[in-house]
Order: C-alpha cells, then sequence, then structure tokens
C-alpha cells in the first residue's frame, strides 16, 4: 500500500527548526521532499552543537529525515534556471527564511504563481501582519511574545520558558496542517495559495487556556484553581500557577521514595473528583470521604495545599513506577516524571516508532523521534537525513537534465 502522500513533491528551501519539522512531517507521510541547500555549507545546524567532529550534528539529522538534499546556488543565473524548473515540478514550496528574502531572490508570489499557479507557498515567520512582522523571532521568543512565558514558573520567581519547542517544532505542526488543508482545497479549485503560520500565533494556540483564564480573571478577579487561591492576590494578568493544571482537575508534582538523590523522582498526582473516594482510601484519610470540609471538589478549593502534602507524605514511601502501578489500578490519573534517560531506554516506545534507532553512513548509529502521528494504512519507516547535495544529481536527472548538462552547470558553480 501506499503511502498518505505518495505523489507530492515539496520543495524545501527551509533551515534551523521550524520549516524542517514541517516538511520532515510530510516526508513521513510519504511527500518527496527536496531540501535545497548551499554547496559547501548547506543548513546551518549540519555542524551547530556538533558531538562528532565533521559528522552532521543530531540537531540536523533529528529534523531531516526522508529528505533529499541538492545544492543550488540561487544568486547564480543557471542555478536561478534550475530553481524555476523546480518550482514547475514540485506542489509547494515551504520556505522559513527572513521577511521578504524570497521576493529578494526574484520568486514572488506573482512570479512562483506565472511559474506554477498550483503551487502552493508555505512560510513561517515569527509575526503575522503588523507591527513586528519584520522582526527576527528565535524559539524562546516565540514563547515569550505567544504568553507561554509570562505563565509558566511559579509566582515568587520570573517568567520560564518550556524545555518543549512550543514555538519551532510546533509552528512547523501548525504549518504542516495547513499545508496538507491547501492540498485538499486545490483538488477541488485546482489553485495554489498561500499558506502562512506565525510563530507567535502558533504559542497563542497552545496557550488558549490561559486567554481562557484572562477573560475569567477580568469578570471574577479570582480563580480558585490557581494556587493563589485562597491566600494570594490576584493580580490584572494571568499568573504564574506553578505546577497547577489551571483546569477543572487540581494536581500537583510530588515527590517519590529518592527525590533526595534524583531530580525526577516525583508524579504528577490529579484529584480527579469522581476517584476521590479511592484516593482517599488509597492514601488512609478515609474519613475524608464524607467529612464536608473535603468532601467535594468546591470545598476542597482552599484545602488544596494541605491535601497534595498529604497525599505527598503517601508518594514518598513508593518509586514513581509503584506509585503510578497501583493508583492506576483505582483509575486515579498520575504520571511519573521520565527524564529524557528514561525515555530513551523506554522499550514500548521503540515498538511503537515513537523512539527510532537510525544508522547514518558518517555518524553511526542514534536515535531519534519517530512520527507522533500514526496511520493505520500508511506506517511510517524513518530513513536517515541525506548527506550534503547527496541528491544533485538524481534530482537534475528528474528535471531531464543530461549528464553532460549537470557537470555544466556544476563548473559554473550553479549546483
Amino acid at each position: 500500500m501506499g503511502k498518505a502522500l505518495d505523489g507530492v513533491r515539496i520543495l524545501d528551501f527551509t533551515h534551523v527548526q521550524s520549516g524542517p519539522t514541517c516538511t520532515q512531517l510530510l516526508a513521513w507521510f510519504g511527500a518527496d521532499v527536496i531540501k535545497v541547500e548551499r554547496a559547501g555549507a548547506g543548513d546551518i545546524t549540519r555542524e551547530q552543537l556538533r558531538d562528532i567532529p565533521d559528522a552532521d550534528s543530531l540537531y540536523f539529522t533529528m529534523l531531516n529525515h526522508n529528505k533529499r538534499s541538492v545544492t543550488i546556488d540561487t544568486k547564480n543565473p543557471e542555478g536561478k534556471l534550475v530553481l524555476e524548473a523546480l518550482i514547475q515540478k514540485c506542489d509547494v514550496l515551504v520556505e522559513n527564511f527572513a521577511p521578504g528574502a524570497l521576493d529578494r531572490m526574484g520568486f514572488t508570489w506573482g512570479r512562483i504563481q506565472e511559474l506554477n499557479p498550483k503551487m502552493i507557498v508555505a512560510s513561517v515567520k515569527g509575526f503575522g501582519p503588523g507591527p513586528y512582522e519584520d522582526c527576527k523571532v528565535y524559539e524562546n521568543v516565540a514563547q515569550c511574545v505567544g504568553g507561554s512565558a509570562s505563565t509558566t514558573g511559579f509566582d515568587d520567581g520570573p517568567p520560564v520558558v518550556t524545555g518543549a519547542q512550543i514555538g519551532d517544532s510546533g509552528t512547523g505542526l501548525h504549518l504542516a496542517l495547513g499545508i496538507v488543508t491547501a492540498l485538499y482545497q486545490r483538488t477541488m479549485t485546482g489553485r495554489g495559495q498561500k499558506v502562512l503560520a506565525a510563530m507567535q500565533d502558533g504559542v497563542l494556540n497552545l496557550c488558549r487556556v490561559k486567554l481562557r483564564d484572562q477573560q475569567r480573571l477580568e469578570r471574577t478577579g479570582v480563580m480558585k484553581e490557581y494556587p493563589q487561591y485562597p491566600n494570594g492576590t490576584f493580580g490584572e494578568a494571568v499568573p504564574r500557577a506553578g505546577n497547577a493544571s489551571g483546569g477543572g482537575q487540581p494536581g500537583w508534582i510530588l515527590k517519590c521514595k529518592g527525590w533526595e538523590h534524583d531530580p525526577n523522582a516525583y508524579i504528577y498526582f490529579i484529584t480527579q473528583a469522581p476517584v476521590w473516594v479511592k484516593i482517599c482510601n488509597v492514601i488512609g484519610k478515609e474519613e475524608w470521604a464524607t467529612d464536608p470540609e473535603y468532601a467535594t471538589p468546591t470545598a476542597r478549593l482552599p484545602r488544596l495545599k494541605e491535601i497534595f502534602a498529604e497525599i505527598e507524605r503517601w508518594t514518598m514511601t513508593k518509586t514513581k513506577f509503584e506509585a503510578m502501578e497501583i493508583l492506576n489500578k483505582y483509575d486515579i490519573p498520575c504520571g511519573p516524571i521520565l527524564s529524557m534517560k528514561e525515555i530513551a531506554e523506554d522499550d514500548s516506545l521503540r515498538k511503537t516508532g515513537t523512539i527510532v534507532e537510525v544508522d547514518h553512513p558518517v555518524r553511526g548509529k542514534y536515535l531519534t523521534v519517530g512520527n507522533p502521528i500514526k496511520l493505520s494504512d500508511s506506517p511510517t519507516d524513518v530513513t536517515r537525513s541525506p548527506l550534503l547535495g547527496e541528491h544533485t544529481d538524481e534530482v537534475m536527472a528528474e528535471l531531464g537534465y543530461s549528464r553532460e548538462q549537470i557537470e555544466a552547470l556544476r563548473t559554473a558553480g550553479a549546483i
């Protein structure tokens, strides 16, 4: 059976993380992704954070699986002609250049439409149209301007960025959805269109519950599920909530056995209302099940710190895995804090293809993240990232160039 995106050809002008995340996902679903790079240099992440001299870095390899690499000098007149040929053959052009860079190369939206009216041009930018649209944005900047940092951390400390790359990879995922949607619409209209995913917008979309809370705060002046209630104070903006869930099911991170020497010996514990009686029985506080001061969610809200302290006295007698095994028997929602080492060694994640071992001709075997989205009729096979320019001759031949013409272009410095 073929792949979901068989027959779709992507012209990949992306670099670093946000764009490559998008195009890698499309490649995993079967699209032919042709990554265009500069000869002799390529994507800057090939050399960033290297752990093996002269080998492509893990930063690059883990974001560019299942792609083909070609080198083209787009400033060379002959190279520009090659690029025009690729635009005519491809379905989607994806770029995360600085604003206006594509226009300066001579490939405005109008010119691309002349070459291929079915072409979809997809872009990652830091901001959408507005006062900041020309500003350069990186991961942590996106988290700050998208509302994540101001609502992350504890209320007695500064804003905090998260280790999850919600600005770069998160926006790449949004862009991939936009591309697939545009491809679907093209089947009915026959026309291409522009797709934009701004990093600020992507982060805000992932922080929508905080925008929800901002409006609630403005109406009520208090949010009872936040740790500032009942003894703290609320200002005009949504505060940092520590490890509170910020939703209708109060949760907190609690110490487990061994926390003194293991920085990840913790578990996330949710005091879900339907299993409150079971929680009381497990931690040995059976009387709380009927005590009016603890029996209802409303009564528990001002006592959450006391409740979690009592639960923690129980979790500290168990390892995080022992606690999880016991709690899951009673459908009490929880989750151990897993380190990256524990995740890398998790056999179940390898069996599902979430963690994949890949062999690279230069760096050897390494672990990477596989496709997080599983299709029953289109399983993902993760193949290694391409060497710089590895597929230049192959792609040129597919465009109709003879061997002699390819060598002439190489001599001219066009490829």
